[in-house]
């Protein structure tokens, strides 16, 4: 057996062990799936816990790098896990993800979103060709703006592209919660399919405008940094977890900042991203069992906003 062979078969039992822990106590919760909701456009059901990419899987092909990345997105499947999203923006990580992907020949098919990120519709073109060929993909099952980049060009593009079938469906994204308004115009106006937004129990102005419009648009929300790019972490660094966590049948951090986001109903998938089969866990875990109500997300907020 090879070196990246071994280490993968030891990181695939070991995964493999954490994933029926998980099961037997989401079973106890009267649970033992990942929890889905429904694309609203089309009524599609996908997996509440996504998989982000961003630096995470900007690596190079050396089999250090690529064994854990491997074990994650074998994990991430086989725990009911689909959404993998990626950028050109991301560096290396389009084509590191379709190149593992390829590895993975007997797991479930994931559900592939990307983006356009550059300006001019040659360019546009162009460069959803090669996430094409990076990911491997014959069809992209999202194609998003990225950062609403000369989002008057690419959308044409994008819904030529929609009617052909070579996609699925079209969104926008943006981090900065400066451009929220324009990204709420475009919902109301545009009739897009999902909207990528960065929203978490630290940063809740999504809450005002923009998720109340996702939602009478019939618009899927996707989050990003959903853990503050590690800030979340970082404020409750030495802390135990506050008793309620046991209502939600929360075991990590993580997984009260995940069931917080997505305790909200217009939220449709969280993205946290990661390249440690461990952190792989317990992210997918939060997709198992009760969520916060109303009332308890209210007292997360006020316990936990930093």
């Amino acid at each position: 057996m090879s070196g990246i062979g071994r280490r993968s078969f030891l990181a695939a039992s070991a995964l493999a062990g954490m994933a029926a822990a998980l099961r037997a106590g989401a079973q106890g919760m009267g649970e033992d799936r990942m929890r889905t909701r429904k694309v609203p456009r089309t009524g599609e059901a996908i997996p509440v816990i996504g998989l982000g990419t961003w630096q995470t899987f900007d690596v190079g092909a050396s089999p250090e790098e690529w064994a854990p990345r491997l074990e994650v997105l074998r994990a991430f499947l086989a725990a009911g896990g689909r959404v993998i999203d990626s950028s050109p923006m991301y560096g290396r990580a389009e084509e590191v993800t379709g190149d593992l992907l390829a590895e993975l020949r007997n797991a479930p098919a994931p559900f592939l979103a990307t983006k356009v990120w550059t300006s001019g519709k040659a360019a546009g073109e162009s460069q959803i060709r090669d996430s094409f060929r990076k990911l491997r993909a014959q069809v992209v099952d999202l194609l998003q703006i990225h950062n609403l980049l000369d989002w008057e060009t690419h959308l044409g593009t994008l819904r030529d592209l929609k009617a052909a079938g070579k996609i699925r469906y079209i969104g926008i994204t943006h981090y900065s919660t400066s451009s929220f308004g324009e990204m709420e115009r475009l919902l109301r106006s545009e009739k897009l399919d999902f909207v990528q937004l960065p929203y978490s129990v630290a940063r809740r102005e999504a809450e005002r405008r923009l998720l109340p419009a996702a939602a009478d648009t019939q618009t899927a929300v996707l989050v990003m940094r959903p853990f503050e790019e590690g800030g979340l972490f970082r404020a409750v660094r030495g802390k135990p977890l506050p008793g309620w966590a046991k209502e939600i049948g929360a075991t990590a951090w993580s997984q009260v900042f995940l069931k917080f986001i997505l305790g909200q109903p217009a939220v449709t998938a969280a993205l946290p991203a990661t390249a440690n089969p461990k952190h792989l866990a317990e992210n997918v875990a939060a997709g198992l069992g009760p969520l916060p109500d109303e009332s308890l997300r209210k007292r997360m907020a006020e316990e936990l906003g930093v």
